[in-house]
C-alpha cells in the first residue's frame, strides 16, 4: 500500500489545500492529511477546528484521513508507514525551501517528497493571505469552501 502524508497547518484550510490533497488521493492508495501541532505559533483556529475543516474537505475522498502531529514530519511517517511526504508549490520560492526540507527528510527517513504544481487557480492563495483579506472586510468566498467561510467570519467578528 502507498501511503502519502500531505502535511500543513491549515488555518484555514483553501481550496488550495483541498486541490493538493486531490490530486494527491488519485496518485495514493491513502493519503494523510497532517496538522502540524505547533503551540508557539498563534493560530487562528484551534488544532481540533483545522482537523474538523479538512475532515468536512474530504468527506467524499475515502482513502484520506486527517490526523494532528507534532516534532519531526519524518517521525510522523514513519509511525504512519508513510513512505511519501506530498506538497504544494505555488512559486520558485516555495521550491528552494521545499527542496532544502525534502533532501533533509530523505536524509532522515528515506521518506520520499512529490511537489504538485499548484493549479494556477490558486497559486496566490495562502492561509495566510486569507486571514489577511477577510480581516480587513475583503471577499474570500471564491478562495475557501463555505464551512471554512462561516467560521472564519464567525472567528473574526469575536
Amino acid at each position: 500500500m502507498r501511503i502519502a502524508v500531505c502535511p500543513g497547518s491549515f488555518d484555514p484550510v483553501t481550496y488550495g489545500h483541498v486541490d493538493i490533497v486531490t490530486r494527491a488521493a488519485a496518485l495514493f492508495d491513502q493519503v494523510i492529511v497532517a496538522v502540524l501541532v505547533n503551540d508557539s505559533k498563534r493560530s487562528l483556529f484551534s488544532v481540533d477546528e483545522r482537523i474538523e475543516m479538512l475532515r468536512q474537505a474530504a468527506t467524499e475522498m475515502a482513502a484520506v484521513e486527517v490526523k494532528s502531529f507534532s516534532g519531526l514530519l519524518v517521525d510522523f511517517c514513519v509511525e504512519q508507514q508513510a513512505t511519501t511526504i506530498v506538497k504544494g508549490l505555488r512559486a520558485t520560492g516555495d521550491f528552494d525551501y521545499e527542496l532544502q526540507m525534502a533532501q533533509m527528510n530523505a536524509s532522515l527517513a528515506r521518506v520520499e517528497t512529490v511537489l504538485l504544481p499548484t493549479n494556477p487557480q490558486w497559486s496566490f492563495v495562502s492561509s495566510s493571505l486569507v486571514k489577511e483579506v477577510a480581516r480587513f472586510g475583503g471577499d474570500v468566498s471564491g478562495l475557501v469552501p463555505s464551512y471554512v467561510l462561516d467560521r472564519l467570519k464567525h472567528r473574526l467578528a469575536e
